[in-house]
């Protein structure tokens, strides 16, 4: 009898056993998948969601359209290595420690949003473009391109330090190894995979399949494309114009010769058919562009018209592998369950101000493009116009995903304010660059409020600009030293000097109360 009942409760001990099994797979069956996808400089300006001018972009509106646009996502630094950093730390370049390109080292040792997930049992993955080192860490998988990479047969780095070189156009190879990725994943667990694209950075080399897609049209030059520059020292030193920076053959892809084409790497690896194509496309523009003998305005304007027709079907590579991505999870089952985020590393000049590239605080450059789907959460069509910056990626996704978020994080979860439009939100962001060389950018640091914007740039150029970006939202007029300007001035520096303070940036703080010799004013 006592055999029975011993023999019964440890029946219902093992029922009881199982049961806890079951509810902790289901509990983490229901924590959200994640894809988060980072493009390199894709402009908002260049994305229909936001703008239809210039190029339609069907499946990044439809993460908008399913989901929510942000309208004023920005960066904390606005270049490519410093965004990624903010990113997976969720912290300011002063605190995660990767402040420029050119002399910063990443600390993959460092915690991030990615090591919280592997430790909670995600599987993770980081596939393309990282650009913060060539050994990620706290990943379960990884294969990145090297530094930059190369649109072109582009190598891979691999989890075993060795090198891969794979036949095509980075852009579908990275999805396609996103994909084998997923294929191949421990369907019982949740999964993130970062999924980083090479484009559309320069130089702008679409997809053979692309070439020409923009040509029947003609783009607008930007209101202040022939911007003078004036009251603005830092603008007036930069290195960055279409009329004299880019570079016909490098940029423009319009050589005189094989020898000179093979010169650029991205040529001189093509494979045979794919130049042939690139030749065939580019060689008559070229010989039409030597028999127009254009000079001054015409020229610029011509650089122009090929850089946005470069750039443009760049990225429409870019968005049909987003279209790719977004079907593969609607064909297996995981829409539901799964939050998907587009966003640029940073913003890009499309021509204003006369520019390319990134790197100000101005509002093409700082501000990016970023949209989010989550059918869980997020009702289809919703506009967030709360001030959100890619250091709140990181506490986003681990609240999401019901995991504490770490104290050091110096981001917020934006989920509160999807939730609640009524949501205040911040009232300000903080913004500091600090590279001090390509393209003679000078450092800078500043706020912005929903008028107004107030910059301090130091080492290359000393100087204070003030913009109230309600009368002037092309950033024109500085209004810095201007009559009537002092109390904002003074007003915003105190705003600013309470962020320097919150997010512990020392060496700004010395900066700001540091005089200004040719400065009107004195703080």
């Amino acid at each position: 009898m006592r055999k029975i009942i011993n023999n019964k409760k440890q029946f219902i001990w093992l029922l009881l056993f199982i049961g806890l099994i079951h509810s902790s797979v289901t509990a983490q069956t229901q924590q959200p998948n994640i894809v988060l996808i980072i493009s390199d400089d894709h402009a908002y300006q260049a994305i229909s969601a936001y703008n239809k001018q210039l190029a339609i972009t069907s499946n990044i509106d439809r993460i908008a359209n399913e989901g929510v646009i942000f309208n004023k996502a920005y960066v904390t630094n606005s270049l490519c290595g410093p965004s990624r950093a903010a990113i997976l730390t969720g912290k300011y370049s002063n605190k995660n420690g990767y402040k420029e390109n050119e002399k910063s080292f990443f600390d993959a040792s460092q915690n991030s949003f990615i090591k919280e997930l592997t430790k909670s049992g995600y599987q993770t993955a980081w596939i393309g473009k990282y650009h913060i080192g060539n050994k990620p860490e706290g990943f379960t998988y990884w294969q990145i391109l090297p530094g930059q990479g190369m649109y072109y047969n582009p190598d891979f780095i691999l989890m075993d330090g060795s090198k891969k070189r794979i036949e095509g156009y980075v852009t579908n190879i990275v999805e396609n190894i996103a994909e084998d990725w997923l294929n191949n994943r421990d369907t019982t667990k949740p999964f993130c995979i970062v999924i980083g694209h090479k484009a559309t950075h320069r130089t702008w080399m679409p997809d053979t399949c692309d070439l020409g897609m923009f040509d029947k049209k003609t783009f607008s030059l930007p209101q202040n494309f022939y911007d003078d520059y004036k009251d603005r020292l830092a603008a007036q030193q930069q290195d960055m114009t279409i009329s004299k920076t880019m570079i016909m053959g490098y940029d423009l892809k319009m050589f005189d010769n094989e020898e000179d084409e093979n010169k650029e790497g991205s040529f001189k690896r093509m494979n045979t058919a794919q130049k042939n194509k690139f030749n065939a496309y580019y060689a008559p523009i070229y010989e039409d562009f030597k028999l127009k003998k254009l000079s001054g305005n015409a020229l610029t304007e011509w650089k122009f018209q090929r850089y946005m027709k470069d750039y443009l079907s760049t990225a429409a590579s870019l968005d049909r592998n987003i279209g790719r991505m977004l079907n593969y999870l609607d064909t297996h089952h995981l829409s539901q369950n799964t939050i998907v985020i587009y966003m640029s590393d940073q913003g890009f000049f499309l021509g204003e101000h006369g520019w390319f590239d990134k790197r100000w605080m101005y509002e093409e450059s700082f501000r990016t493009p970023m949209v989010m789907r989550y059918p869980k959460l997020i009702q289809p069509g919703t506009i967030d116009n709360h001030f959100v910056l890619n250091i709140d990626i990181a506490p986003t996704l681990l609240q999401a995903s019901g995991i504490t978020i770490p104290k050091d994080m110096q981001g917020e979860s934006f989920l509160p304010l999807i939730k609640n439009k009524n949501s205040k939100g911040r009232k300000a962001i903080y913004y500091h660059y600090y590279e001090n060389g390509e393209h003679n950018v000078s450092p800078q640091f500043g706020i912005k409020t929903n008028q107004y914007k107030l910059i301090r740039f130091y080492k290359r150029v000393e100087s204070w600009e003030l913009y109230d970006l309600q009368k002037d939202p092309h950033e024109m007029h500085n209004l810095f030293g201007k009559n009537g300007y002092e109390k904002i001035a003074i007003e915003l520096k105190k705003k600013l000097e309470t962020l320097i303070k919150e997010y512990d940036d020392d060496d700004a703080l010395q900066l700001l109360h540091q005089q200004i010799p040719e400065t009107k004013w004195n703080f």
